[in-house]
């Protein structure tokens, strides 16, 4: 399996550039997927509408980068997160959206999470509200033939699901089939948990991963942090991983001159390949 061929780069860290840019540093990687963040700043969606896509088919046949998956933006403090109390009906509009675009430009999954509860509220009532308009999602989503991938969170960001434990029981009260796994390296970490115990769980469900380094949870570029690339590499080899390697490098040490994320991974990857780490 040739991994570096399935590096995927995400705009996140490319906050203060347009998205061209982004698409442009792709294409002088030689990265030819991109995992699209739907940051307001790059290409705007709402409950009611989203921005032309006749821009991003443009920027993928220019660039020759194809969007490989949908990210919308949901972790507090935005508003559209699936365990809210209020809102139901826009956050069900707004991934309703997700998935018409998803569908539109042929890429055909979305990224999920459980969304979040407020410290001061039970947990379990937040939880029922997620998996609620989980359900509603996922039978919109399958109708429509696309995939849903759903992460795990760390501490800080949620308080709902945070482990691969948390991760089974929540897709097993959702019951949809559409919804599958994603691995988030960070949230992995944080929680000690492996990639044994990932693919041992959800098995082939494991169909994208968000492949950062971490420190040992940090979402940075391979070399910036602690985690080992060769024993990551050989674990996604043994367990027949052909999905993408999403570089998540959602980190504000990257915002001024956010290429050098990926020069930095491209780096490891070349001195992986030389049998020098």
């Amino acid at each position: 399996m040739n991994f570096r061929e399935q590096l995927t780069g995400m705009n996140n860290h490319y906050r203060y550039y347009d998205l061209e840019c982004f698409f442009k540093k792709l294409q002088e990687h030689d990265i030819h997927y991109a995992e699209l963040w739907t940051g307001p700043m790059h290409f705007y969606v709402d409950a009611y509408g989203y921005e032309d896509l006749t821009k991003l088919r443009k920027l993928q046949d220019r660039y020759d980068v194809k969007i490989i998956g949908i990210c919308p933006e949901q972790t507090n403090p935005k508003p559209n997160h699936i365990a809210s109390p209020t809102r139901q009906d826009d956050i069900y509009r707004y991934y309703q959206n997700m998935i018409h675009i998803a569908k539109e430009i042929g890429c055909n999954q979305v990224l999920v999470t459980s969304g979040w509860s407020f410290y001061n509220e039970n947990k379990q009532e937040a939880w029922n509200r997620s998996v609620k308009m989980m359900k509603r999602i996922c039978e919109y989503a399958q109708i429509n033939d696309v995939t849903l991938v759903m992460e795990a969170l760390q501490y800080d960001e949620s308080l709902l699901v945070n482990d691969v434990k948390d991760l089974k029981a929540y897709r097993a009260e959702v019951g949809y089939d559409c919804l599958k796994v994603c691995i988030d390296f960070g949230a992995m970490a944080r929680v000690n948990d492996t990639l044994d115990d990932y693919f041992q769980a959800f098995g082939s469900d494991v169909v994208h991963i968000h492949f950062v380094d971490g420190a040992p949870c940090g979402h940075l570029a391979w070399g910036d942090g602690r985690r080992n690339l060769v024993s990551d590499l050989k674990q996604l080899e043994t367990y027949g991983y052909r999905g993408y390697l999403s570089l998540e490098t959602a980190t504000s040490r990257y915002f001024q001159e956010p290429w050098v994320a990926e020069e930095t991974t491209l780096l490891s990857f070349k001195r992986w390949e030389g049998g020098k780490v």
